[in-house]
């Protein structure tokens, strides 16, 4: 066998990113030829990432990044709020937030294929990062906005909530407190129209279905349907909604005040509809006395 020195571990560990002894094993496999174990390293980094494919992956960040008149705002995840801290973690999501605004692809699936500029695709560099540091790490989502006549701006709450606002009128304050309501108010939509009837239809099963059980006559029961049905309207809608700084007045006010007209927002949460592992550290202590 070969003798490794430990200046060609300290090269190959520069290059790939990977561990000491990973390293010094791939070499040792490939008698000290840094090129094949560059390629060693790659391959089993990527039986480890399929390995690692199927964990759930709910922590990570959300980012968001704007140039001129566009914004762009992405969820990247990982297991544990431990690696969203860290800096290669960061690193990799800093740099898929800029190639999202320089190549705007269609969707995440396209995203993966384009290339970073190390020259591995956003796949490859996700990959090797998950062979790096020993978690699944996903792309899970982005939304790319760009206002032709409006203004944009956003709100990151922590590295968990992120929001963007395009705003026709006002200024990019009034923009920055629209995305930071939004934040903490989530609302479905701008508008009471832009609600989907499919909403709509089992909000009004519902009420009806309560009415009959108040045993209401049917035409005093209609109205009492549409009076809580506008009441709904009013809380999930964004101009029906108090205004968190302001809750005397309602966005739709605010607004009206400023000359302003929110055109369309977009609100990314971490891990929303992520089914999350919860785990039982007793269970799992006990488990293993057990075994």
């Amino acid at each position: 066998m070969a003798k490794i020195s430990a200046s060609l571990v300290k090269e190959l560990r520069e290059r790939t990113g990977s561990g000491m002894m990973e390293c010094k094993k791939a070499l040792e496999v490939t008698a000290g030829d840094l090129e094949a174990a560059i390629e060693h390293l790659r391959k089993t980094g990527q039986a480890k990432a399929e390995k690692k494919a199927g964990r759930i992956a709910a922590e990570g960040q959300i980012v968001i990044q704007q140039v001129g008149s566009s914004a762009v705002l992405v969820e990247i995840n990982c297991e544990t709020d431990f690696v969203a801290k860290d800096t290669n973690f960061q690193n990799f999501a800093a740099q898929v937030t800029e190639l999202l605004l320089a190549e705007r692809p269609a969707d995440v699936e396209q995203l993966l294929t384009l290339s970073l500029p190390s020259g591995e695709t956003v796949d490859e560099a996700r990959k090797h990062l998950i062979a790096k540091i020993g978690e699944n790490i996903n792309v899970r989502r982005f939304a790319i906005m760009t206002t032709e006549s409006g203004l944009l701006n956003g709100y990151l709450h922590g590295n968990r909530i992120g929001v963007v606002v395009e705003l026709q009128g006002g200024d990019a304050a009034l923009a920055k407190d629209i995305a930071m309501h939004v934040a903490a108010s989530r609302p479905l939509c701008v508008a009471p129209d832009q609600v989907p009837t499919s909403v709509l239809d089992k909000e009004r099963e519902i009420y009806r279905a309560q009415a009959e059980q108040e045993g209401k006559p049917a035409n005093i029961a209609e109205k009492m349907v549409e009076g809580r049905l506008r009441k709904y309207l009013k809380e999930v809608t964004l101009l029906g909604q108090p205004f968190i700084k302001e809750p005397d007045q309602t966005v739709e006010q605010l607004l009206k005040q400023s000359g302003a007209r929110v055109v369309r927002f977009e609100r990314l949460e971490l891990g929303e509809g992520i089914e999350k592992k919860v785990d039982n550290f007793a269970e799992e202590v006990m488990a293993q006395a057990r075994s």
